[in-house]
């Protein structure tokens, strides 16, 4: 489900395995960042028609191969989920995640604050304390 040479996906790795004690496996086919538990993800899916700005009908899954899911700071959300860039994934939706499409031309300060935000909801606190001595 992804290309492990793809430029995309190494400018997330290394956004998000810099932080403190982040490691990375490969979940359900696809890239996923830890600090314990996932913080982000590389690639997902929306459930067929029924997701926002999928411009499908049907039940079959409408792929988003280059994007970042992560879980975003609660004030955030409301603003993220009006954003029409944001879509809500398949299955981690109904816990918070949501998702975004990555460009080559995108705002890559934009996914690290989004993947800084996922990682701190997750991360234990001594890692916090880490990453925030080194900001």
């Amino acid at each position: 489900m992804f290309d492990d040479a793809d430029p995309l996906l190494a400018r997330v790795r290394r956004i998000a395995l810099t932080l403190p004690e982040a490691s990375e496996a490969i979940a359900h086919g696809r890239p996923t960042f830890r600090c314990g538990k996932m913080f982000g993800i590389y690639g997902g899916s929306v459930k067929g028609g029924s997701a926002k700005g999928s411009g499908r009908s049907g039940t079959s899954p409408v792929r988003h191969d280059h994007a970042v899911l992560f879980v975003p700071e609660q004030s955030e959300r409301p603003a993220l989920t009006a954003d029409p860039r944001f879509f809500v994934p398949a299955y981690l939706g109904p816990y918070g995640w949501l998702g975004l499409d990555v460009t080559a031309d995108c705002d890559w300060d934009e996914i690290a604050e989004l993947l800084d935000a996922s990682y701190r909801a997750v991360a234990p606190q001594r890692c916090i304390v880490l990453l925030d001595a080194t900001r």
